[in-house]
């Protein structure tokens, strides 16, 4: 039955943005639309859009009191969705348009950290004519190879051999102009999820063939998710207090995700941070609100009032 009250009601039109032309597109429909079901369950009015059909004006058209972003990637979470909303002046979720241009830049992402004297594996930007004996003589083997600006660990790959490497820079460069080599952290994989001013219980990923990729995350049903995480109290916290600071060192708001590895000495390295994060059935966040208490409409409503009372 749906459930109407008058927070609901006094958010006016909600529109859900997702899809897109990034290459996370099939990952936002899915997102997008639970968002879109969670709030019309609540009695929101809400509607969904989806920008590679209708574009600005398509959004504008439909005369929005508040857009949720559920855009993941290149055109939603890199702060050119943000950057049009704030001059149209409607209030949106998430991160703005400094953050969330940052936060999608892995490498700029690290500079910031290492400014702030925050831990995060040493990276080297690549190019084709790059010195390759160089960069493994910086970064060691095995190591990982990334696109500065994907998602969804769209174009990654674990480089165990100098051969690997200029395919694993090939493949890179696929999804983006820029390609970056990052010393790899062999140990615990886990993700905190950050909703307004409260830390998430961090959730550690194990992955059955060690790689949390693309068909890990998304398509495979035999990775697992180990909420608790398994850290003692006094190592939960510190994770979670580094990983506020993280998400505060880059203006990070409203919600997100960061990405830590854990290697065998116990010191946490902080990966990536992620602005718009994922909300399909194999998502993090939802899978931490739940288990500290918070159901997936109750996370959808609370990730939107972060917008609406900003």
């Amino acid at each position: 039955m749906m459930k109407v009250d008058a927070r609901s009601a006094s958010l006016g039109r909600v529109v859900v943005v997702y899809g897109g032309t990034s290459g996370e597109r099939e990952v936002s429909l899915k997102s997008g639309a639970a968002v879109l079901e969670a709030l019309k369950r609540q009695g929101v009015d809400a509607l969904g859009f989806d920008p590679r059909e209708g574009g600005l004006t398509g959004l504008e058209a439909l005369a929005p009191n508040a857009v949720f972003i559920a855009l993941h990637g290149r055109g939603g979470e890199d702060g050119t969705l943000q950057g049009a909303l704030e001059l149209l002046g409607i209030p949106y979720t998430g991160s703005g348009v400094l953050a969330s241009a940052l936060g999608m830049d892995k490498e700029r992402t690290k500079q910031v950290w290492r400014a702030q004297g925050l831990p995060t594996p040493e990276s080297i930007t690549l190019t084709a004519d790059a010195d390759w004996e160089g960069v493994i003589a910086a970064l060691g083997l095995p190591m990982i190879v990334k696109p500065v600006h994907e998602g969804s660990t769209l174009g990654i790959s674990i480089v165990r051999s100098r051969e690997e490497l200029e395919a694993a820079y090939r493949e890179a460069a696929r999804f983006d102009a820029r390609v970056m080599a990052e010393r790899f952290v062999q140990g615990e994989e886990y993700t905190v999820a950050l909703l307004g001013d409260e830390v998430l219980p961090a959730i550690r990923v194990e992955v059955p063939g060690g790689f949390y990729d693309y068909e890990a995350k998304y398509l495979s049903d035999t990775t697992q998710y180990h909420l608790p995480c398994g850290l003692d109290a006094e190592a939960e916290g510190a994770l979670a207090a580094l990983c506020r600071q993280a998400f505060a060192a880059m203006g990070g708001q409203g919600w997100g995700r960061i990405d830590v590895m854990r290697d065998g000495a116990g010191t946490f390295w902080l990966i990536e941070v992620n602005t718009v994060p994922g909300m399909t059935d194999h998502s993090l966040v939802p899978q931490a609100a739940a288990h500290a208490g918070i159901d997936f409409d109750a996370l959808v409503l609370r990730i939107l009032n972060t917008a609406v009372s900003a």
